[in-house]
């Protein structure tokens, strides 16, 4: 049985990929691969010799820095999809951060309350 690996198709280029949309897809990524580290190492299939609470702390730091490079690879083609996604959610329109909730009186809450004009009742 012969497997043949394909990359994952990047997103167009003209689509004039976000910066900071790429970015934050990437970080997804690498969350989703410390998932998948950390699931991976809790199948232990023994006690470990030289295992301390320090032993795991760099473990899980070492994990996280692996993920971080290997998002940063794309070759696992989770950001690609969600860079895709979105892009093809909002066509044209230039992603702004949301403003921040700042208690009651304003932010993201007022943002969206004002934009409802009371729908929400």
């Amino acid at each position: 049985m012969k497997i043949a690996l394909t990359q994952a198709k990047p997103v167009s280029p003209a689509a004039k990929p976000d910066p900071a949309l790429r970015k934050a897809a990437e970080a997804f990524e690498a969350v989703m691969l410390r998932q998948m580290m950390a699931s991976m190492r809790q199948a232990k299939l023994g006690n470990d010799i030289f295992g301390s609470s320090a032993t795991d702390n760099f473990r899980e730091m070492s994990d996280a820095k692996l993920a971080d490079q290997m998002a940063g690879l794309r070759q696992f083609g989770i950001a690609d999809m969600i860079e895709r996604q979105l892009t093809k959610a909002v066509p044209g329109q230039a992603t702004q951060p949301a403003p921040a909730a700042t208690g009651t009186k304003g932010g993201a809450l007022a943002a969206a309350s004002a934009d409802n004009k009371g729908a929400i009742r």
